[in-house]
């Protein structure tokens, strides 16, 4: 964990957060600044800063993250209406948190 990092304190639940789904691996809970009425952040509990920083021996996280989006667009309510998943890479990609995080945002009529 790194001290300073925000969504390290968030999945060592020092944050008080609401998790909406946890697992040894990883955390997923609301966005709180919505993009859409289904905005959840898919973390893992490791700091690992962000695409660029991952190594083979990631693959596995990256697949938990991936299956997790889309049990959570199930839990949602949104797996048949649609949804879209995304990672944003560093800050000219928009990414704001350098802890990577795979967003899901849904929901929309």
């Amino acid at each position: 964990m790194h001290s300073d990092c925000l969504f390290c304190k968030i999945a060592g639940n020092e944050m008080g957060t609401e998790f909406i789904h946890e697992t040894a691996e990883l955390v997923v809970f609301k966005d709180i600044k919505p993009l859409a009425p289904v905005h959840l952040l898919i973390v893992p509990k490791r700091h690992i800063r962000g695409i660029n920083d991952l190594v083979d021996d990631d693959r596995a996280i990256i697949s938990e993250l991936i299956l997790t989006a889309r049990d959570m667009a199930k839990k949602m309510g949104v797996e048949r209406s649609g949804y879209r998943i995304f990672f944003n890479v560093e800050k000219g990609g928009g990414q704001e948190v350098f802890h990577l995080h795979l967003h899901l945002i849904g929901g929309w009529e």
